[in-house]
């Protein structure tokens, strides 16, 4: 662990910082927004499941309103159109999900633990593992989850702080989110911020 966290203390102290503080507060300022504004983006975090986030990015733009009015065949033609893997699939799932377009805020302010409100979210909107739904709750402010998908996985792997799952069971994600909480805390940072910083470490990157 000490390693890593020698990494990530220089990222701190690097022009990167700002980047990363820039980003949290645009989750934040997110989360403060319509039930609309909020469900395009549990949209985009349902385009993200085994798919590109850059792509995924990139088609959220494109279909921005449409997630709220497209039919699930026209959406089905946009997301092919716009090259998603699984068009099919995830129309369905966003169209089901609609049901939540008006209400999604309020639910979600209903909820004062994170553990809980992400297990409804799993639970109730088809297409989201616990992966995806910290994903969307991340992305709208919260703070306290971790996002585990292969990127966040190879890193610890590389520090010698976890064996590869074969499997990612919801006992395991919660003990690799326990260690990466364990890792924020000892790094003066929210899991959240955390994540920022190692995905920067392991693709050079900082999406959303």
């Amino acid at each position: 662990m000490k390693n890593l966290l020698e990494t990530v203390e220089k990222l701190k102290k690097a022009q990167i910082r700002k980047t990363i503080d820039n980003r949290i507060k645009e989750f934040t300022e997110l989360g403060k927004k319509s039930s609309s504004e909020i469900f395009k983006e549990l949209c985009f975090c349902i385009l993200t499941a085994n798919f590109n986030a850059e792509k995924s990015i990139k088609i959220q733009n494109e279909i921005g309103e449409g997630f709220l009015t497209l039919s699930e065949s026209e959406l089905v033609g946009k997301l092919t159109y716009l090259g998603h893997r699984f068009p099919n699939a995830r129309a369905k799932y966003i169209v089901e999900s609609r049901k939540y377009k008006d209400s999604l805020k309020d639910l979600i302010n209903s909820f004062k633990n994170e553990n809980e409100l992400r297990d409804w979210v799993v639970k109730n909107i088809k297409g989201l593992g616990y992966k995806e739904s910290s994903h969307f709750l991340r992305n709208i402010g919260h703070k306290n989850l971790a996002i585990i998908d292969f990127h966040i996985i190879d890193l610890l792997v590389k520090y010698g702080l976890i064996e590869k799952p074969k499997t990612l069971s919801k006992k395991r994600y919660l003990e690799i989110e326990n260690l990466l909480k364990q890792i924020a805390e000892r790094a003066n940072l929210t899991p959240a911020e955390l994540d920022l910083y190692l995905w920067y470490i392991e693709t050079g990157k900082i999406l959303k």
